[in-house]
């Protein structure tokens, strides 16, 4: 398999049972660096014969292979291996990374560092799960075990490719599972890569299966296959939908991250330069492609004007440009299908509210997803771009009079992945935060993640936590054994 960056069309097939192999239907799809529009990438579209071949290499695995008996010290030192092998690499993953999504560079680089550290933790983690010794009143023992749900399906977005595998791969791998891993058919390039270490650094074949291809013919098998013990999901609203509707016919465990329409609140009182930069950078990091993204920005109405007039002088400065130009604050978006949905949303939002920036495709590309980050203002809780998520770089301001009004405001969304506050009342931001129905708030900051802390959302943000000990959860199940200590019969006859 393909190495270092190469400037000619890369050829991936699916990594099956420690092999690269050729998809049954023998076709491929193309991928694309979404900054100049050209093909980079020729990969396996993978069916549901595929999804057959993988799953029963992963049972086989976790049934009868070595990975069942594997020790938590060893998976531990599996992921430390890796980890170290993603750091070795990095340079060359973030490049690809960033070529392939268009992210820019710095932030793939950031990206990153945080897929070793999160192998890294869970590689640590691997010898710190915990059973219990349950005080019950008979003369007997009675243990609670904690062990691996078995064989799970993961399948990932395209906005933070090798970053999401790692959230996914990490604790599933800690807890001794063995998985089936699809990427988004947009971003696949890293997760292939990443699979020509699997056996040197220890994984044994059918512990870690990757398969490319689309919803439908690819995710659709994988979520109803009977011996897949969970789902793991992240993506959209609709998709995770329909994945709890199939996973019922199998009974089978899922967790889901849904995204979200994240509220930014900005009380008077906040600094103001740092609230402004917060406002910015919650809903343009990564072009606005961000689950959490603050993009619905309150403001309280003493400082509105100014804050709008602010965000927007700032929004004119953003450099947009190529991924792999390390001054590139902004890239493209993922695909011609997202550009198109935001651009889509850029004159749904002329209709609903008031332009204070951008509202187009940006100026000076002659090819390439690139819009312009917008901003706008005046905007209605109940308007389209205040309720939907565009996942792109587009803002909705909107106005408030006090506090209560904030938290009516910021609640009135389907949504409650996350949120965040902005105040020097130490008092007020607390009342807030106890009030915020999200499952990550942030205080005088927005979007700082750690793989030590919780990740997921409350309503239709969807169920389930990733990272820290709350992720290795969602791969466990929960054993109670007893142990009769009594010598005499039970006697019930």
């Amino acid at each position: 398999m393909p190495g270092g960056i190469k400037t000619e069309v890369r050829t991936y097939q699916l990594f099956i049972n420690g092999e690269w192999v050729e998809s049954q239907s023998r076709r491929s799809f193309a991928v694309f660096d979404p900054s100049t529009e050209d093909k980079i990438a020729e990969v396996s579209d993978a069916n549901a014969e595929d999804v057959k071949h993988a799953v029963a290499a992963a049972k086989l695995a976790f049934d009868e292979g070595p990975w069942g008996h594997t020790t938590a010290q060893e998976r531990g030192r599996v992921l430390f291996r890796l980890a170290e092998k993603i750091r070795q690499n990095g340079s060359m993953l973030a490049e690809l990374e960033a070529r392939n999504s268009g992210k820019p560079i710095v932030e793939a680089e950031f990206d990153l560092a945080d897929v070793a550290t999160c192998f890294e933790y869970y590689g640590g983690l691997a010898t710190k799960v915990l059973g219990y010794v349950n005080p019950v009143p008979d003369n007997a023992v009675s243990l609670t075990l904690k062990e691996p749900v078995g064989v799970v399906g993961q399948i990932i977005p395209w906005n933070y490719p090798l970053l999401m595998a790692a959230w996914k791969l990490a604790p599933a791998l800690a807890a001794g599972c063995t998985c089936i891993l699809k990427p988004a058919e947009q971003t696949p390039i890293t997760v292939l890569e990443m699979a020509n270490w699997f056996s040197e650094v220890g994984l044994p074949p059918g512990v870690v299966n990757i398969l490319t291809g689309f919803g439908e013919s690819c995710g659709a098998p994988l979520v109803g296959h009977p011996d897949v013990n969970k789902i793991a999901f992240t993506g959209s609203l609709a998709v995770g939908k329909t994945i709890v509707k199939q996973a019922a016919d199998t009974v089978k465990r899922v967790t889901l991250e849904l995204g979200g329409k994240s509220p930014n609140i900005f009380f008077a009182d906040a600094d103001f330069e740092a609230a402004i930069d917060g406002a910015l950078f919650g809903v343009f990091i990564n072009q606005g492609e961000v689950c959490s993204a603050g993009s619905r920005i309150l403001v309280e109405k003493s400082i509105y004007k100014k804050f709008v007039d602010a965000m927007a002088a700032k929004a004119g400065k953003i450099k947009l440009g190529a991924p792999l130009d390390r001054d590139t604050k902004m890239g493209p978006l993922v695909s011609k299908e997202q550009y198109e949905r935001v651009r889509a949303y850029q004159e749904i939002g002329k209709q609903e509210a008031k332009l204070a920036s951008g509202g187009g495709r940006a100026e000076g590309f002659a090819k390439g997803h690139y819009v312009e980050p917008t901003i706008f203002y005046d905007v209605d809780n109940n308007a389209r771009i205040a309720r939907e998520e565009i996942f792109g770089p587009v803002a909705t301001v909107i106005s408030f009079a006090d506090e209560r009004e904030a938290l009516r405001v910021a609640n009135d969304s389907p949504y409650g992945l996350a949120a965040a506050v902005w105040t020097r009342d130490i008092f007020k931001a607390f009342r807030v935060v106890k009030s915020l129905r999200a499952g990550i708030v942030w205080v005088n900051h927005m979007q700082p993640t750690y793989v030590e802390a919780p990740w997921g959302g409350y309503k239709q943000s969807g169920f389930g936590r990733e990272l820290g000990p709350w992720g290795i959860e969602e791969y466990l199940e929960t054993k109670q054994v007893h142990i009769n200590l009594n010598e005499q019969p039970i006697g019930w006859y």
